[in-house]
């Protein structure tokens, strides 16, 4: 039975412990900067709450570490001086490949050994069953201990930050996505043609039920937002490294951040709505409350 670590218990952390318990793991020990997501921690059953990311992490055979964007260097090197053991250190957070290779030297420096995660997909329908794709001279044996687990990983060939690569320029497209379809539907439904330009987008781009995809993509960005607006910034950072001017992908930062604090203006309440409309017109109440644009 292996035993681990959860830096980070939030979504993700929660969903991953749930499906290691599920799965037979050993013992779970968890820790977050959050104080309220560490009562949650320990409020679920699922684990023991640490003091410490490093007290998590040293009696453990794999440490995740789930955190924020802008939190996952942070992380990184809080796990010094409790990582002589030399457990596995997946990293699963949406960050640059800049940030993987600091992550990588922090965590090797602290006797690690370090595992880039890229998750290709939401977390939530899958869980820890997610495709991951995992870079780094260790991911294989981390492959082989993970079996009894079923995950999906894939070694993904070359260095640490390529595997995450392909996440982050995936990003530019699924999170511009919510960005663009939050902004047309919007300034759509201000002038009441959101049916006609819903017809249009389906003759174009086909889809089975454009009107719920939209729906769909705009509340993930009202619910998750700032998250993925750290992300994004990340995305930026990555697209930047490469040598392009990361416009678009500064402005969806942009966006999502926008998107969630409507988000939390409009409430958990206002944000279950299986409507497209009923949700459009809650956004447009909340920027007019709140004078954003």
């Amino acid at each position: 039975m292996t035993d681990f670590a959860m830096i980070g218990f939030g979504e993700v952390g929660g969903i991953f412990a749930r499906d290691l318990r599920q799965g037979g793991a050993g013992r779970i020990v968890a820790y977050d900067t959050d104080p309220a997501a560490r009562e949650r921690a320990g409020a679920s059953g699922l684990a023991q709450v640490a003091g410490s990311a490093a007290e998590a992490a040293a009696s453990a055979q794999v440490v995740f570490v789930a955190v924020t964007a802008g939190s996952a260097l942070a992380a990184a090197r809080s796990l010094a001086g409790g990582l002589g053991h030399a457990p596995f250190v997946v990293d699963v957070n949406s960050v640059s490949p800049g940030t993987k290779q600091e992550a990588a030297a922090a965590v090797g420096a602290a006797g690690g050994r370090y595992v880039e995660a890229a998750v290709m997909s939401s977390v939530p329908p899958k869980g820890l069953r997610s495709p991951m794709l995992l870079g780094g001279p260790d991911a294989a044996g981390f492959i082989a201990l993970m079996a009894p687990f079923d995950m999906r990983l894939t070694a993904f060939p070359g260095p640490i930050g390529k595997a995450s690569s392909v996440k982050m320029c995936r990003s530019v497209m699924v999170k511009g996505l919510e960005a663009l379809t939050t902004e047309c539907m919007l300034a759509a439904r201000h002038y009441g043609v959101e049916d006609e330009v819903l017809r249009s987008l389906a003759d174009t781009l086909p889809h089975e039920d454009w009107r719920g995809l939209a729906r769909y993509v705009i509340s993930r960005a009202l619910i998750h937002g700032k998250r993925r607006a750290e992300e994004m910034r990340e995305v930026a950072r990555t697209v930047d490294e490469a040598g392009v001017a990361p416009l678009l992908a500064s402005a969806i930062a942009e966006r999502q951040d926008w998107a969630w604090k409507q988000g939390r203006a409009i409430g958990k309440a206002g944000l279950a709505t299986e409507d497209l409309d009923t949700l459009l017109d809650s956004v447009a109440a909340a920027m007019r409350q709140g004078g954003a644009a």
